[in-house]
């Protein structure tokens, strides 16, 4: 290359003819077809670690997290189908076909591939074509030959003209190789941005729809809490009309009563909160999903093993962090395309028509007329501009890659929380149960003693008392349970497909 240079930089000893000016430009043309100024592009390779610290095998196949099977295919499109549920499947049918965010995401991807296709078609030859007729009559006051007449005076003059211009600027440099390169890579991050969109969408939908049915289930436990309360306060009455208890049992029972009866309306209000949530986030008119989402069921839940596999498959499963990685690759080609400036520029230009005088003669062949001939552009001083643009796609290169290493660290985090989060959530579970259990064998044996006229009313109360407040903490176990499995998979970047789902995707 650097004697290309030194020729272009020469100046020459005697003018050159046309012809010998578009062999030498055409022999520098070939010889440096493969020429591509600007760094190659080199993927990073982050240090991860063997394997996951909060990562727990427990084999007993009731939801906890294990070592994903060797060459099983990656998944981030159904890994909601581990809960097993329905109406959560059909939630996230409609999410993929009618939700707002994934229109634009997908606008985007449109987008880039426009810009992409505007970034090859540089790479071409343009050309021009054109026609135009114009009749001049000459001014009495101005003499031949000036413009913009210049026919004399009271003279008319006709011309007929068509033709194409043709242009074509030769990539000797690889400037515009590098500007598709990094439309390319612009383009992959964008797919790659969508997949991360789609991944947030969908577990905020399951999130909404755990939450619904979290909150579905806090509702039903206060009323029947509620039903047990009002035996209580029933039952205090009757003691009271027989003369075996105080005006305060009676109270007292009917305090917690309407306390219990106040929490229903709140628990009522956020769970049609939650339903209008879900229908924003599918696109959907709230008022639709009212049948489908108001009826009560059981909060979402699995007793299949969450395949977690190793550190480094996050680099293929995150969609966020193969966007990262492909803004490197497309800052770095930007850095070519800012050294291609620093050459010369070779291009290939021709014109060629029809011009005539007169109609007559207008499609004859003594009316051709043609241009055609090689130029090289070169910016020779400009203040260093060029090569501080150089510096400043370096620069956000280096931000491109710094942010790549924070997408992998945050990820890394993702993980290793919603792995311990989720751990200790199932354990809360399993010792909220247990003294669920324990609370209503309380309640059950203090209402007896307290019939039998052996214990005091307050027994009873705080039994009821502490069965509510451990119901309720342990319906809102179920559905944290439910929420860190959800957060799990979108750490993670979705699912592991099963052999026969992905035998099924191949045929699609």
């Amino acid at each position: 290359m650097a004697w290309l240079l030194e020729l272009a930089a020469a100046r020459p000893a005697a003018p050159f003819r046309r012809r010998q000016a578009a062999a030498i430009v055409a022999a520098c043309a070939a010889l440096l077809a493969g020429c591509t100024v600007g760094p190659d592009y080199v993927a990073p390779k982050p240090a991860m670690p063997a394997s996951f610290t909060e990562q727990t095998s427990t084999g007993t196949g009731s939801g906890s997290a294990t070592s994903a099977p060797q060459g099983a295919p990656l998944s981030n499109d159904a890994w909601w189908q581990a809960f097993d549920d329905a109406t959560l499947n059909s939630l996230m049918t409609a999410a993929l076909h009618s939700a707002p965010d994934l229109a634009v995401a997908e606008a985007r991807i449109r987008e880039a591939r426009a810009l992409r296709g505007i970034a090859g078609a540089d790479q071409y030859p343009t050309v021009d074509v054109g026609a135009k007729y114009d009749r001049s009559h000459g001014s009495a006051n101005v003499p031949v030959g000036v413009p913009p007449g210049g026919l004399g005076p009271g003279a008319n003059g006709n011309l007929w003209q068509t033709g194409f211009d043709a242009s074509w600027e030769i990539d000797v440099f690889g400037g515009k190789r590098r500007g598709v390169e990094s439309a390319d890579a612009n383009y992959q991050a964008v797919e790659a941005e969508r997949g991360d969109g789609e991944l947030t969408l969908l577990a905020e939908v399951a999130r909404n729809y755990i939450e619904l049915r979290g909150v579905q289930r806090q509702l039903a436990v206060a009323r029947s809490n509620l039903s047990i309360q009002q035996d209580s306060l029933v039952l205090t009455r009757s003691q009271f009309d027989a003369g075996l208890a105080s005006r305060l049992d009676v109270l007292r029972a009917q305090a917690q009563v309407s306390d219990t009866e106040a929490a229903i309306p709140t628990f009522a209000a956020n769970e049609r909160a939650s339903i209008y949530r879900i229908g924003a986030l599918i696109g959907q008119p709230p008022e639709r999903l009212l049948a489908q989402l108001d009826s009560p069921q059981a909060i979402p839940s699995t007793t299949t093993d969450v395949p977690v596999g190793l550190p480094s498959d996050l680099l293929r499963r995150r969609p966020d962090i193969r966007a990262a990685e492909r803004r490197i690759a497309a800052a770095n080609a930007r850095i070519g395309i800012a050294q291609a400036d620093l050459y010369p520029h070779f291009s290939l230009t021709g014109v060629a028509g029809l011009e005539s005088l007169n109609a007559s003669t207008f499609l004859t062949a003594p009316s051709r007329y043609f241009s055609i001939g090689p130029s090289i552009n070169w910016l020779i001083f400009d203040a260093g501009k060029v090569r501080f643009e150089m510096h400043a796609e370096e620069a956000r290169t280096d931000q491109a890659a710094a942010a790549y290493q924070r997408t992998v660290l945050g990820a890394l985090r993702d993980v290793e929380t919603a792995l311990v989060s989720y751990a200790q959530s199932r354990v809360r579970h399993e010792k909220l149960a247990a003294e669920v259990t324990a609370d209503r064998e309380a309640v059950t044996i203090a209402t007896r003693l307290y019939k039998q006229g052996l214990n005091d009313f307050l027994s009873v109360l705080d039994a009821e008392r502490s069965l509510y407040a451990a119901d309720d903490k342990l319906a809102q176990s179920e559905r944290d349970t439910a929420l860190e499995l959800v957060a799990l998979y979108k750490a993670l970047g979705g699912g592991w497909q099963t052999e026969g789902h992905a035998a099924d995707g191949q045929g699609t």
